[in-house]
């Protein structure tokens, strides 16, 4: 089977401008220093903090808000453990697929995640995994579905929990884009009656871990084995043993046919996205807080396979290299189509959180422009030691 192709646009994290999208931003005088806000995070207190170079931050901050084409609407930056840098934006957003016109966002507004989902599900699987509720990644995932049972074949009952999580089953699918949104396996599984019968009913084309194909299919199985396995939905499961432990009190995470959308249907505020990449970077610890086990964030951020040229894929995690001045700076991310992304670069002790609303468009270009956004900030990162 021929890897389907990404050009960094495969979890739809792209951007690019978008014709008369206004976009303006809190006045540059405020310089994106966070307010103590009593959620948890630590904040920085002054602009003269030697931990990022803000003066860079705030060119570029700048540069978003004065821009009559693009459509950022958050930037957030946290090193150290301190949020250190935060701004937000106004422009045209969608919400569960419905278009909003002049939004302002702001430290309060929920914003959709798209395929950051996928990597919040891992964080729960792995709590599970952790508290003895699914045995392991190697557990077949016909295991967790007798009623499927006439869907076996010899191929089939290879499938492990682990292949759904690294997006290597090996079943056809076709992804929806813009450009095939009435002919594509996802709508398709969520007009079905039984979302898991349908992915798991498609036939094979390659067999099970041995290459990676994007499949939001594979979520559905997921969300379906938490629920099996925890006896709750996926978004209650993660709403008791990961949101509340992390003190994020504002999130939705929508359902299709009963069960939590993982493959895309959270939404969270920037600030709580930012938490998320802490914990990983704090290998699952939260304010002295283990919520996820250290051995699952190193496993799941490991690679497991090659997705594109230039990135690899763990459990639901995307990891990259910055390549800034002759120097190659590794990052594992969750990225999600419209611009959505929460990147950490361990080596630095920092995360870095975008959101966007540029959910239509896949070109290479656009997500140079967004790819951009991060380059800037670890050079900053970079320049302040």
């Amino acid at each position: 089977m021929r890897r389907r192709r990404f050009v960094s646009f495969f979890a739809g994290t792209v951007l690019t401008p978008l014709a008369a999208a206004p976009v303006h931003a809190e006045p540059s005088e405020s310089c994106g220093i966070p307010v103590a806000r009593d959620d948890g995070w630590s904040v920085a207190s002054a602009p003269d903090d030697k931990l990022i170079d803000r003066d860079a931050l705030c060119r570029m901050a700048d540069q978003l808000a004065a821009s009559t084409s693009g459509n950022v609407h958050s930037v957030l930056v946290a090193r150290r453990g301190t949020l250190l840098f935060e701004r937000y934006f106004s422009g045209p957003d969608e919400v569960n697929n419905r278009k909003v016109e002049n939004v302002t966002f702001d430290v309060g507004t929920l914003h959709d995640m798209k395929s950051v989902s996928k990597s919040v599900a891992s964080l729960v699987v792995g709590i599970a995994i952790d508290r003895g509720l699914i045995r392991s990644v190697d557990e077949p995932i016909f295991s967790f579905f007798p009623e499927l049972s006439d869907l076996r074949s010899p191929e089939k009952d290879r499938l492990q929990l682990a292949h759904a999580l690294t997006m290597s089953l090996g079943l056809k699918w076709v992804e929806a884009t813009p450009s095939n949104n009435y002919d594509n396996d996802e709508v398709r599984m969520q007009m079905a009656r039984d979302p898991c019968r349908y992915v798991l009913g498609l036939p094979v084309v390659s067999s099970a871990g041995q290459e990676f194909f994007y499949n939001t299919g594979a979520l559905t199985l997921v969300s379906a084995i938490v629920h099996k396995a925890t006896g709750r939905p996926l978004d209650e499961f993660a709403r008791q043993t990961l949101f509340e432990p992390l003190g994020i009190t504002a999130v939705e995470w929508k359902r299709v046919r009963g069960d939590s959308d993982a493959g895309g249907g959270l939404r969270l505020r920037p600030r709580d996205m930012a938490k998320i990449g802490q914990l990983v970077l704090a290998g699952g610890r939260w304010n002295d807080r283990q919520v996820v086990s250290k051995t699952w964030i190193e496993t799941s951020t490991a690679p497991k396979l090659k997705a594109t040229n230039d990135q690899s894929y763990g459990y639901l995690w995307w990891l990259g290299r910055a390549r800034l001045n002759g120097r190659e700076v590794p990052w594992v991310g969750a990225l999600g189509r419209g611009g959505q992304s929460i990147r950490i670069v361990s080596e630095l002790d920092l995360v870095v959180v975008v959101t966007a609303g540029y959910y239509q468009d896949y070109s290479p270009q656009a997500f140079r422009v967004q790819f951009g956004i991060f380059r800037d900030i670890v050079r900053a990162a970079l320049s302040a030691g």
